[in-house]
């Protein structure tokens, strides 16, 4: 009886022991986020530097990356593989900057002053004249509808079209000057850092002109965008980052100093959901946190692609893309 007894004890211990074991071997498989996923290097067909991604809202494997060079590149498997696309638009080397999509419209802009158009989802390509008076190159293109569209240049003068480019009309009375980022809200509303970091400017649908703000402290502004529940987050040199408490500008929470980003510049944050958020950094150094910003580690799938990490995207929680320099793509790959 005893023996019966030691041999059900050892059994249970076997078990209890491959369980725990198999765990901890799922956690290094993907130390990424908590487990829950990691991100793996995707192979581009070009070395351009993307600048730019989107996909369809009709069909999520659908999606398309500007760039520099005038690289357009397309996929139909969700971001696993991608193929060049060929743009006949002369000699002058175009810096793709941003693309957008409503349905099958699509939208191109670039520098030198470009913007294309598509509404056959991307299968061919027409070119729109842009008025020579146009304030800044385009930097921001944003389909809102069936032909509806915003544009916005490098030194803040909004327009925005209903009838597929043939007239625009301006937004802002006044541009808010040579800008270093610029981020649009879902709701309408703006962002732009200044070319120099050392102060920000909002704007917001109905508002006559950008409304201008100084830094709230010694640190210049890297970049800033909105949280999905409306607030701002602000990255600043010295690898600092802030949120507001809420929708105002002068309701900053305390600065946070991550230990993990010592000795490297924030460039970029994204929300995966309400709870997990990421930070690209240089060098190919990423930041995530899982309570909302609170706390911060460095992610430890130790994801080496020899690229600052400069622009960070989610689709939804589960579809993420990091664009690097020098042709770097990272997708997310959640866990089974």
């Amino acid at each position: 009886m005893q023996l019966i007894k030691m041999n059900r004890c050892l059994r249970f211990l076997t078990a209890f022991l491959t369980a725990l074991v198999y765990g901890f071997c799922l956690t290094l498989a993907n130390p990424a986020y908590g487990a829950q996923g990691y991100w793996e290097v995707v192979r581009l067909p070009s070395p351009d530097t993307p600048i730019d991604i989107t996909f369809s809202d009709i069909d999520p494997n659908h999606g398309w990356i500007v760039g520099t060079n005038a690289s357009l590149l397309e996929t139909t498997d969700g971001g696993k593989t991608w193929r060049a696309r060929a743009l006949d638009l002369g000699e002058t080397n175009y810096r793709f900057v941003s693309v957008s999509f409503w349905g099958k419209e699509g939208w191109i802009v670039g520098k030198p002053a470009l913007l294309l158009h598509t509404e056959d989802g991307g299968k061919s390509w027409s070119r729109i004249g842009l008025s020579s008076k146009l304030p800044g190159d385009p930097a921001l293109i944003k389909a809102l509808g069936d032909g509806i569209a915003e544009m916005a240049t490098d030194i803040g003068a909004i327009y925005r079209t209903e009838d597929r480019a043939q007239t625009w009309h301006a937004l802002v009375t006044q541009a808010v000057g040579t800008v270093r980022n610029l981020f649009r809200n879902p709701d309408g509303r703006y962002i732009a850092v200044s070319a120099k970091g050392n102060f920000y400017s909002t704007w917001k649908p109905g508002d006559a002109a950008w409304v201008q703000h100084n830094r709230n402290s010694s640190r210049r502004v890297n970049n800033m965008g909105y949280t999905p529940d409306g607030r701002i987050w602000m990255l600043n040199r010295g690898g600092q980052l802030q949120f507001t408490n809420s929708s105002s500008t002068e309701d900053w929470g305390k600065p946070i100093s991550p230990k993990s980003a010592e000795g490297y510049g924030l460039l970029d944050l994204a929300f995966q959901d309400q709870d997990h958020i990421w930070v690209a950094a240089g060098s190919s150094h990423l930041l995530y946190s899982e309570d909302g910003g609170k706390t911060w580690q460095r992610d430890a799938s130790s994801v080496s692609a020899g690229s600052n990490f400069y622009r960070i995207y989610f689709f939804d929680s589960d579809r993420g893309f990091i664009l690097g320099n020098a042709g770097v793509l990272l997708r997310y790959v959640p866990s089974a």
